[in-house]
């Protein structure tokens, strides 16, 4: 079955692996919105992918997404990939840290859904917002990501209040707290650290969790961990 399906944030680690996974299905229209398009001008010669340059980080990722989905007739899944992470001590942070990381990881989420639920609500599509099991309540947290976990932890509010705000319709949304991965963020907040799962294993699993999960459950907040870090 045709799906058209939406990575933000796959220039790197496990998006880019998500795009591999997903781009060897004919079947599939992907379509990449990144800031770093350049890292993936190997994907060009799939005829079923379409790269597109955009910035979660700016004032018009509304307008902007607007756009980029206006010659779609559907999206069926979406995936809020991107991330910003931010590793300094509380009393260190600027106003211009913590402004980034909400950013990115919840205004830009918050305002790309904005563009791409009149693409969803009729078909019954599938949103799955990628946090990290640090904005997971009740999980071990680590100093140093107080702007970066905080904004993970709205992206898990988030799923929940729009999983209840749209019940009546076709939509489901789902939330991934994922832990460590082997990815080149995991480096910058814990340099040295090796995960035990490497990107690839966890995008093949977020791929499979976005074309069925949404059969089973919605507003769920889900941890993917075997280790924290």
């Amino acid at each position: 079955m045709s799906k058209t399906i939406i990575i933000v944030g796959a220039s790197r680690g496990i998006g880019k692996e998500l795009l591999t996974t997903f781009a060897q299905n004919e079947n599939f229209d992907v379509h990449i919105l990144t800031r770093n398009i350049s890292e993936l001008a190997s994907f060009s010669a799939f005829k079923n992918v379409n790269l597109s340059v955009f910035d979660l980080n700016s004032i018009h990722v509304k307008e902007d997404a607007e756009k980029l989905f206006s010659s779609l007739k559907k999206i069926d899944i979406l995936i809020n990939n991107a991330g910003k992470l931010v590793n300094k001590p509380f009393l260190e942070l600027s106003h211009q840290d913590i402004l980034d990381c909400y950013q990115t990881n919840v205004i830009g989420v918050m305002e790309t859904i904005q563009a791409a639920l009149p693409k969803m609500l009729e078909i019954g599509g599938h949103i799955v917002n990628i946090s990290s099991v640090g904005g997971f309540q009740g999980s071990v947290k680590f100093a140093g990501l107080s702007a970066y976990s905080t904004s993970k932890a709205a992206v898990v509010s988030l799923t929940e209040m729009l999983a209840e705000e749209f019940k009546e319709t076709k939509l489901k949304i789902n939330c991934l707290c994922l832990g460590a991965v082997q990815t080149e963020m995991l480096e910058e907040a814990f340099p040295g650290y090796q995960a035990p799962l490497s990107a690839k294993e966890m995008a093949e699993f977020i791929a499979d969790f976005s074309l069925h999960a949404d059969r089973f459950m919605n507003g769920k907040i889900i941890p993917v961990s075997l280790s924290t870090p």
